[in-house]
């Protein structure tokens, strides 16, 4: 750290540039570099140049993503969890609990290191979205960019299909911190991962999608200027005066034309009457009477017809007890048993009743209307009418 804030200058020149410049540098200090693994030299007739890890470093501290590379390799990280958990195991089993804490410590950090290394390409792989693609004049160079990312995704999808949760189960057995750490943490992270490279490859697409689009219309445009290049002299035809228009041009539907005749010009009359007299007669078919349907309901003529019948009847009643003025006077039930009038009770009953009140006053005070009747019970003080009796008043 020492020798990195020393030579601060120098390294992010060569961070910078191809090479480290050995102007700035003395010969001890550069010997202090190389044997602190600061920098290395590719060959001997090479220059001195920046090692992997303190370009990465620069980068992260830089947030430069155009040149960090993200190290996933999930592979090696997965081995050492597995080697971690049975020094783990072993511990506990011999009892060595400040054993079994440092390894302990020592997965976590793995597990949070594994999870990291996930979130920070994820992240270069917004940061790429949001620069690479913004500032990329060529489209060919943003083509390039996506599927470049597309391949990253690829290899980070492939690298989270290493992780069987079945093989993690199975390894950490009943260890309740175990389990916690390496299962239900660990999926819960691995989740959340998923969804964000879901994102990120919904995103990607919609990108490739825009940019295929403003690719096609540039060299339709280009081709188009191109031809004008060559043909300086060319002039559009008029297609609208033309009997085969080619199908990029006829994207209209045709029009209709909308017309109306003229009947305030004096010259279009004769037409008109030779159109009129043209026009065909609409035949007509004579109708049989005996087709027609009668205009009134059946159903309706039937309720009509038998209301007419049961006052019909009622009307021979009052005549019947015109016809006998010395009887005390004549039941109606008796009289509807008497003839077999088909008729209910109650029917013939409210129809004699109301025959009798649609009667006028002079022609009421003729009969005497006497009605059997009763209590519903004690506590209902509901008539009931169960006969009616009619009778011819004599004058007194």
């Amino acid at each position: 750290m020492a020798l990195l804030g020393k030579h601060a200058d120098a390294l992010m020149q060569g961070y910078t540039r191809d090479e480290v410049p050995l102007d700035t540098l003395s010969d001890s200090a550069l010997r202090k570099l190389l044997a602190a693994r600061i920098l290395w030299r590719p060959d001997e007739h090479g220059g001195v140049k920046l090692a992997p890890k303190v370009r990465e470093l620069i980068a992260e501290m830089l947030a430069d993503e155009t040149r960090r590379h993200v190290n996933a390799d999930v592979a090696e990280t997965l081995e050492l969890l597995r080697g971690l958990v049975q020094s783990y195991r072993e511990a506990r089993s011999h009892g060595e609990h400040w054993r079994q804490e440092q390894q302990l410590l020592r997965l976590r950090q793995e597990v949070d290191d594994l999870n990291g290394r996930f979130a920070d390409a994820i992240d270069s792989l917004w940061q790429r979205l949001n620069s690479d693609f913004g500032f990329v004049s060529r489209l060919n160079d943003k083509i390039r960019e996506n599927d470049r990312a597309q391949k990253q995704i690829v290899r980070l999808l492939d690298g989270l299909a290493l992780i069987d949760f079945d093989e993690l189960i199975e390894l950490v057995g009943s260890d309740g911190a175990l389990r916690k750490l390496l299962i239900s943490q660990l999926q819960q992270q691995l989740s959340q991962h998923y969804t964000n490279l879901r994102e990120v490859q919904h995103r990607l697409t919609e990108l490739m999608a825009r940019f295929r689009q403003q690719q096609s219309r540039s060299r339709l445009v280009a081709g188009m200027a191109a031809f004008l290049r060559e043909h300086p002299g060319f002039v559009p035809g008029n297609y609208a005066r033309r009997s085969d228009v080619p199908a990029l041009v006829n994207q209209a539907a045709p029009l209709i034309a909308a017309a109306a005749p003229a009947l305030d010009r004096h010259l279009d009359t004769q037409v008109l009457t030779e159109l009129l007299h043209r026009l065909p007669v609409p035949a007509h078919k004579p109708q049989t009477l005996a087709v027609a349907q009668p205009a009134e309901a059946r159903e309706a003529t039937l309720v009509a017809a038998r209301q007419q019948a049961l006052k019909q009847d009622v009307e021979r009643f009052y005549l019947t007890v015109v016809d006998h003025p010395d009887r005390e006077g004549i039941s109606a039930l008796a009289y509807l048993h008497a003839g077999d009038l088909a008729w209910a009770d109650e029917i013939w009953l409210f129809q004699v009743i109301a025959e009798y009140q649609g009667l006028p006053r002079t022609e009421q005070r003729a009969f005497r209307l006497h009605q059997e009747e009763s209590q519903a019970s004690r506590f209902n003080h509901l008539r009931l009418i169960h006969d009616v009796t009619l009778q011819l008043a004599l004058p007194a």
